[in-house]
């Protein structure tokens, strides 16, 4: 087998991704073209802030229906499916080493795969062919907590499993719902400055500073008024083991897939990690 599979970030924005994807579901598009390229694909594992539960719970029903899970949007919508399977074998093996870390889990084996981990998916793998399984994300937990979640299911990467953590780099949805601006209208500079704060920390691997990320980025309120969908960035990290310098410039690997901004407010930043 190659090197461990890298680790994805993934900015699913609005529901209309699906539909509307702009250059963010092109570029997911070509950057799971290489992906399989690789040949060593077993499955998927991702965090969504569409499913929020008391424990980091697990996905593990064998084939998950494909959960419409907003309203007020065209009829089209409501008729993509996604029907890659689930792994209840792989979701047990998450399951032990999440308790292995000493992080309360358990499994769910009812729960559909909701638009924050399908709808990105349809670009990244529309073949629908791989194993998908998702994790929750604790309702209490803080960015450290979701790193440590993460870290605890690195290994999985060896074994040919793909780790995403599915939100959004900026998620401001009052300002969004309130000005309804279209899909290529100029990005507002409060979420210009914040992917920009957001994009160097990266490449200087200063995991200090984006752990502390409200205190620290600027106009970190207004570009997450609050914290679920900046969340699996940080789920992502601890997968990654980032930082971790890699090559002669001593850098982590952070390779920006795309960083559009759709609709004004919604940075559509993308990552690949390690």
């Amino acid at each position: 087998m190659s090197s461990a599979c890298p680790v994805l970030f993934v900015s699913h924005g609005s529901p209309m991704m699906a539909l509307a994807p702009g250059e963010a579901g092109a570029a997911l598009q070509r950057w799971g073209q290489q992906l399989l390229a690789r040949g060593d694909l077993r499955a998927v594992v991702v965090m969504s802030p569409h499913w929020m539960a008391p424990v980091a719970a697990v996905s593990s029903h064998p084939m998950p229906p494909t959960w419409h899970d907003f309203g007020g949007f065209p009829p089209e919508l409501y008729r993509l499916q996604y029907p890659a399977p689930g792994d209840p074998a792989l979701a047990r093996a998450v399951a032990q080493r999440l308790q292995a870390a000493g992080i309360p889990t358990g499994e769910d084996a009812q729960r559909p795969r909701d638009h924050g981990v399908w709808s990105p998916l349809r670009f990244l793998l529309p073949q629908a062919r791989w194993p998908v399984v998702q994790v929750a994300l604790p309702a209490a937990a803080g960015p450290a907590d979701v790193y440590a979640i993460g870290a605890a299911l690195a290994d999985l990467r060896r074994d040919g499993v793909l780790m995403v953590g599915s939100g959004s780099l900026t998620h401001n949805l009052m300002e969004f719902f309130g000005g309804r601006p279209a899909i290529d209208e100029p990005a507002e500079p409060y979420v210009q400055a914040f992917s920009a704060w957001v994009w160097e920390a990266l490449q200087v691997g200063d995991l200090a500073a984006l752990l502390d990320y409200r205190a620290r980025a600027p106009q970190a309120a207004r570009a997450h008024p609050t914290d679920e969908h900046l969340l699996p960035l940080f789920f992502a990290l601890g997968a990654a083991g980032w930082p971790k310098a890699e090559g002669a410039a001593g850098r982590p690997s952070v390779h920006a897939i795309t960083r559009e901004v759709q609709y004004r407010h919604l940075a559509m930043d993308s990552y690949a990690i390690g």
